[in-house]
């Protein structure tokens, strides 16, 4: 009778100790919430983001950010044995198909795949976005500017450099490559002003993850327009001048936290951004970053980039 109780008693435990720990299996509170993901590509690295929440009772949703372009929704997402997976139309990449993405819990992380719309199929990985939020408002170091007469303390990210400087004017004459600053930065203030010709576009990467959109886009408000947090944050207004004038950003950035002027206009006053836009370097997104200047699509200018990093 005791041997039975004790077998009993341990085979109570066993399943117990079994369903405590494979509950998040099937409890959606582990994977909502935001993910940063590594994308492994013939043995480079890209980064890529996922949003996943609860939607009613039943229904889990989200949204997600590939290499390139902005947040796009996603309907449905589904979660079964520790397993997620969804599919949503294609974006910029190329292909007819749809994206899909299929991933496992690890542990605290995600282990899986992404198949593109091309059909060609990459191992990703995730872990839990940090959160940045900050104690107490930051003390301010020296403004630090970041033109002189050459390019000291920049580099590219291709292989041709198209950048020049002129006149203290910091010049992309043709698309080519971004440009990088060597300095990597948590939280700062940033003064930035920029010319753009008709159709201009480029934009600045703050820690080389989140862009501010640059575009000759004088009449819209949207979030991939000028001004915006690409993707994610629409200007409260259209504060652009028209081609060929100089114009200028005020941006502050303390965690997650940014407030943006535009030629004196406050557009976006202290809002979180979500998570990584397309084009950033990297997903890594508790670590210091560069500064990143667009100069992949048209001509594009700058003058006068003072950052004023924290202590």
């Amino acid at each position: 009778m005791r041997k039975f109780f004790l077998c009993s008693f341990s085979c109570f435990l066993l399943v117990s100790f079994t369903k405590a720990n494979n509950s998040y299996l099937s409890d959606t509170s582990f994977i909502t919430g935001r993910w940063d993901i590594t994308i492994n590509i013939s043995g480079k690295t890209y980064p890529s983001w996922l949003e996943i929440e609860r939607s009613g009772n039943n229904s889990i949703v989200g949204q997600f950010v590939g290499i390139v372009g902005s947040a796009r929704p996603i309907s449905q997402i589904s979660f079964s044995n520790g397993r997620i997976s969804f599919s949503i139309p294609p974006q910029w990449e190329r292909g007819a198909n749809n994206l899909s993405f299929e991933a496992t819990i690890q542990a605290d992380s995600l282990t899986g795949s992404i198949t593109f719309p091309d059909g060609k199929n990459y191992p990703c990985s995730a872990v839990h976005s940090p959160s940045l939020l900050r104690k107490s408002l930051p003390a301010w170091d020296k403004p630090i500017h970041l033109i002189t007469t050459i390019l000291n303390g920049w580099h590219i990210s291709g292989q041709n450099n198209q950048w020049i400087i002129e006149n203290g004017v910091l010049k992309s004459p043709k698309p080519g490559s971004n440009l990088i600053t060597d300095g990597l930065f948590t939280d700062f203030k940033l003064h930035i002003e920029f010319r753009y010709s008709k159709n201009g576009n480029s934009g600045v990467y703050l820690r080389g993850r989140y862009e501010v959109q640059i575009a000759d886009t004088y009449e819209a408000a949207q979030k991939d327009q000028f001004g915006a947090v690409y993707g994610f944050l629409p200007p409260s207004e259209m504060a652009a001048k028209k081609p060929d004038e100089w114009q200028s950003y005020d941006i502050t950035l303390i965690g997650r936290m940014i407030t943006i002027v535009a030629n004196g206009k406050t557009i976006i006053c202290n809002r979180e951004i979500p998570g990584i836009t397309g084009g950033a370097l990297n997903s890594k997104e508790a670590e210091p970053g560069p500064l990143m200047l667009q100069g992949d699509h048209g001509p594009i200018e700058y003058r006068n980039i003072v950052i004023t990093p924290s202590k």
